[in-house]
């Protein structure tokens, strides 16, 4: 209740969000159906811009394809250039573009899965590379099996303690940019051992897409094999 006039306001706030939630939870499990009925498995991934997704999910696709069907649904709050870079690896994309929302909700996923899947493509593996941001994307269930959290050296160890509800609930973990470790003052074993404080179970992968160095590890984390 509004603490000067009684109104109910806050109570409706609430009540809102939650509908909100709800809806978005209840579309996110239709979205999971619809992906385990085309035999795929979708990952959802979430980190600050410039974490390094785009350049992580080309190197992905390169050693991944043919052998795995790979399709792309792009978040971002303008232009299609990432969602063009995902082409020219031969892989399927589908570019969101939400003109300023900071995150993706299981409405605009579903619109994209069925973009996707249009013709009776088969496909394996999605990844929705959601918008650049740790906080709004970690609200909203799009219907992955799995939820994967990028961290980039250049952004500092620190950022599970500073976005612990980001990290409560991913599976995996993935420090990317590895190879930037000896210029810039990121702990490996701080950053593990936040995300493990809070959340015991979460896989973590060191990554260099630049590299290659741990590519291995990171597609074993998404359940494939090279």
């Amino acid at each position: 209740m509004c603490d000067t006039c009684g109104c109910g306001e806050r109570q409706v706030d609430v009540e809102v969000k939650e509908s909100l939630f709800s809806k978005n939870r209840a579309l996110g499990e239709e979205n999971r159906r619809l992906v385990e009925a085309k035999g795929a498995k979708l990952v959802n991934l979430i980190s600050a811009p410039g974490s390094g997704k785009t350049t992580l999910l080309e190197a992905t696709i390169t050693h991944l394809m043919p052998k795995v069907s790979i399709g792309v649904i792009e978040g971002d709050i303008e232009t299609e250039r990432d969602a063009q870079r995902i082409r020219a690896t031969g892989a399927r994309a589908v570019q969101i573009t939400t003109g300023g929302a900071c995150h993706l909700d299981a409405v605009l996923v579903h619109k994209a899965l069925h973009t996707l899947f249009e013709g009776d493509s088969h496909l394996d593996l999605i990844f929705i590379e959601n918008v650049g941001n740790l906080v709004c994307p970690a609200s909203f269930y799009l219907g992955e099996h799995l939820r994967c959290i990028l961290v980039s050296v250049p952004e500092g160890s620190d950022k599970p303690s500073k976005y612990p509800t980001t990290f409560k609930d991913a599976d995996v973990f993935a420090i990317t940019k590895i190879d930037l470790l000896p210029y810039f003052d990121f702990s490996i074993d701080e950053a593990a051992r936040e995300a493990r404080r809070i959340n015991p179970g979460i896989q973590i992968v060191e990554v260099s897409a630049k590299t290659q160095e741990g590519m291995a590890d990171w597609i074993h984390a998404l359940g494939m094999k090279i």
